[in-house]
């Protein structure tokens, strides 16, 4: 079994077969993505894509994966779902806005990242909720979602997205609801499916949160990032 490591594409993170991952990189300008026969050895890949010394780098990773097995008291927040699937998010920008990046882990280790040249911690935060959501397309299992976001979290579990949704993108005083593009995604995403949108405090030595930022902020500096169409055309109608 090979792993593909996609690290510049439509989608990044690591795909198990290659025409899964062949659709992340066929007509993408600046692809950038190499085979693996280790998961550890892609991480590595996906961490630094300019490193030549891959074993030595997995290492790294395998023993940065170790520290983000969840614990008993992370997952105190899920203990009334059973057999429930636990992932955490995060996103984030440099200068807010600036160069950002998203990071998804669940707890079974497998990972997924991504960003944009220009964009805003918040649309790096959903769209970190929304990779994960879409990667558990047709999962039947109750999910578990982490995010240190309270913009995200309260925006599902307080209804506040569905009355921006409802009043046309709107806030209760009439002014714009802020990334209506990717709160539609996640709208569209939630129907018919057992998801709990738990908020965690960040920084604060969670490994699954500290996983995912650091997927976010690697991502966030890499060169060559696409742009966030969504986003440029939100600056284009405040104009």
């Amino acid at each position: 079994m090979k792993f593909y490591a996609v690290a510049r594409g439509r989608k990044t993170g690591i795909f198990k077969s290659w025409p899964e991952a062949e659709r992340q990189v066929k007509g993408f300008a600046g692809a950038r993505f190499k085979s693996f026969k280790t998961e550890q050895e892609a991480l590595a890949f996906l961490e630094d894509p300019s490193c030549t010394n891959v074993e030595s780098s997995a290492k790294k990773v395998s023993a940065w994966s170790k520290k983000t097995k969840i614990d008993e008291n992370h997952a105190a927040n899920c203990d009334d779902l059973e057999n429930a699937v636990v992932v955490y998010t995060d996103g984030g920008a440099i200068g807010n806005p600036g160069p950002g990046g998203y990071g998804v882990v669940f707890e079974t280790g497998e990972t997924f990242n991504g960003g944009f040249n220009l964009t805003t911690n918040n649309r790096m935060e959903l769209l970190a909720v929304i990779v994960a959501l879409e990667a558990l397309e047709g999962e039947t299992r109750p999910v578990c979602l982490h995010s240190d976001s309270r913009y995200v979290v309260n925006g599902i579990t307080k209804n506040w997205a569905k009355g921006w949704q409802r009043r046309g993108w709107k806030k209760s005083d009439g002014s714009p609801a802020m990334n209506p593009d990717l709160w539609q995604r996640l709208l569209d995403l939630l129907p018919g499916r057992d998801i709990r949108f738990i908020w965690v405090k960040g920084h604060a030595g969670n490994p699954l949160n500290e996983a995912c930022d650091h997927l976010a902020n690697s991502t966030a500096r890499m060169s060559g990032l696409p742009d966030d169409a969504g986003y440029l055309k939100s600056r284009q109608d405040t104009l």
